[in-house]
């Protein structure tokens, strides 16, 4: 096994301005994230969505964000504008998008997120009538015809114009679909479960659909109130969680992020469990159930070692791709595997869902658990997470890490010094101007020392 890995930005088209790893994002009401923006991404996505002369629908979603409601205006109008009708459901998970959009057979599904972002930022995300993000060449259409204005001159008028409704039972379909997911000889009954729901798209779904499969249920940080999501919350800050589960005797505890995709959990004492421990105990209960197709998962680079290690005394396979759900996706399908997912929380398991879903994976979790009949904390005993520091730097271009050569030899020196024993991984973020340091090593000590050697390189020369 390779323990250095460097991975660059990301190739694109040279066309590619707004669409980054997931969707097009940034600060709300600045560009690219403005009302026109959005008006030109709906008239684009519909205008490729036309086709015969029956009627399409885009299913429009949002988070709590106060931004939501402008870009949602925007964006209804641009779809509406090309004669294509628009179904708005208001907050809801990213997940329930994707699935309301099959149920619904819809033509394509719109979702008005920055996800795990603070709540100044935003950004809109497409999913096909199949369920899955778009594809990076339907992304570059959409991009090419706004960049060009070659649609600007398509008005349809009178009875062509689209119209738009409000969906009111969209989170009852996406509930009861998910309920319908979990063993019906199964309960949570007797199970305390403290929830944090990051004040975002989760903090209605989550509640009703674990309490509704038995569980006791403590909401945390589920006030929206437009500007509070991911505050000091949620899966990306999940210290109060753990403090709330220790302190007062929970089972367990889950965390959220912004737009529900993701969720992490934390045992009866506290620990974390993170993606790579999910992932993990599931692949291992799937494996032993002789459903893990190909006795195969999919992750990303920044998966621990551990993980790795832990999969190999389970006899599976694990496959590696970049850092980003619609990598990992990619690969699920191309192997047709069941089950992949990132650390962060963000986990697909393609017999439930078409992209990461927070509350879905907490289900099948949840599921796991009880059919082997062990708390969380003995199930995590799978792996064992070796010790890893993640550092972002923000840097004034983060397409300059690729010729930064003094970071690179830098890279080199770490990984010689560690001689097999670690790893490390520099890369850019998909979405910030960020540049993602991670080192792995036996022992803390040694991950801070070279950690923080090489931000100081990254600094010096990219900050």
């Amino acid at each position: 096994m390779a323990f250095r890995i460097r991975v660059g930005p990301k190739e694109a088209r040279a066309s590619q301005k707004l669409f980054g790893t997931d969707g097009v994002r940034g600060v709300a009401n600045v560009h690219p994230m403005t009302a026109e923006v959005a008006m030109q991404l709906g008239r684009a996505l519909a205008y490729l969505i036309r086709n015969g002369s029956h009627r399409h629908r885009v299913v429009i979603g949002k988070d709590t964000r106060l931004s939501g409601y402008m870009l949602e205006s925007a964006l209804a109008a641009g779809i509406t504008s090309m004669g294509v009708d628009v179904a708005m459901v208001g907050p809801l998970p990213t997940p329930a998008i994707a699935n309301i959009t099959t149920s619904m057979r819809a033509d394509a599904g719109a979702v008005i997120s920055a996800s795990h972002n603070p709540y100044q930022d935003n950004g809109i995300k497409f999913f096909w009538r199949d369920g899955f993000k778009l594809p990076d060449e339907t992304e570059g259409q959409i991009e090419d015809l706004i960049a060009n204005n070659t649609i600007d001159h398509l008005r349809p008028t009178a009875t062509k114009i689209g119209s738009a409704i409000r969906l009111e039972d969209a989170r009852g379909r996406y509930i009861v679909f998910l309920k319908n997911t979990f063993p019906r000889d199964l309960t949570l009954e007797g199970l305390t479960i403290a929830v944090d729901c990051a004040n975002g798209a989760m903090y209605r779904a989550a509640p009703l659909a674990l309490s509704e499969a038995g569980a006791d249920v403590t909401v945390m940080y589920c006030d929206p109130d437009g500007v509070n999501i991911n505050a000091g919350c949620g899966s990306t800050h999940i210290g109060a969680l753990q403090q709330v589960v220790r302190a007062d005797g929970y089972d367990l505890g889950l965390a959220f992020d912004g737009d529900g995709d993701r969720v992490l959990a934390v045992d009866a004492s506290g620990e974390l469990v993170d993606g790579d421990f999910i992932i993990a105990i599931l692949a291992k209960h799937l494996k032993g159930l002789g459903r893990l197709r190909g006795d195969t998962v999919v992750t990303t680079v920044m998966t621990n070692l551990g993980f790795h290690q832990a999969m190999a005394r389970e006899g599976i396979e694990v496959v590696v791709t970049d850092v980003g759900d619609r990598y990992v996706i990619a690969e699920m399908l191309k192997g047709d595997f069941l089950l992949g997912g990132e650390q962060s929380g963000h986990i697909i398991n393609r017999d439930v869902s078409t992209t990461g879903d927070g509350l879905a994976t907490a289900l099948l979790l949840l599921q796991a658990l009880g059919q082997m009949g062990v708390p969380l904390a003995e199930a995590a005993t799978v792996m064992r997470r070796l010790p890893q520091k993640l550092v972002n730097v923000r840097v004034r271009d983060r397409d300059e890490l690729a010729g930064a050569a003094e970071v690179w030899a830098a890279v080199d020196a770490e990984s010689r010094r560690l001689d097999g024993s670690g790893r490390v991984l520099v890369r850019t973020s998909g979405t910030e101007p960020l540049v993602r340091v991670m080192a792995e090593a036996p022992t803390a000590e040694e991950v801070d020392a070279t950690c923080d050697r090489i931000v100081a390189v990254v600094e010096k020369h990219l900050a």
